[in-house]
């Protein structure tokens, strides 16, 4: 996938994972795109480690992958700055 297409997947993953786990995040809009952004990333490595395939195509499954990676992006973010 291209630059753009990364992007758009992941404002669209974080847009989804920030619906999946609703709360106060410190950081606003940006940051949650900046998560899903390299969720997105983190997604496709977990998923190709696990065997579940790679982030490569803009279809249902690189989809989920990447909403997985947001949401893991967006916990561990809610863990590490939630507490200062």
């Amino acid at each position: 996938m291209g630059f753009f297409s990364w992007v758009l997947l992941g404002l669209l993953a974080g847009g989804i994972a920030k619906f999946l786990m609703p709360g106060k995040d410190p950081g606003g809009c940006l940051v949650t795109i900046i998560l899903g952004i390299i969720g997105a990333s983190v997604g496709g490595w977990i998923g190709t480690q696990l065997g579940w395939g790679t982030v490569q195509q803009f279809d249902m499954r690189g989809l989920g992958i990447a909403i997985l990676g947001s949401l893991v992006l967006l916990f561990i973010y809610r863990l590490v700055f939630s507490r200062r």
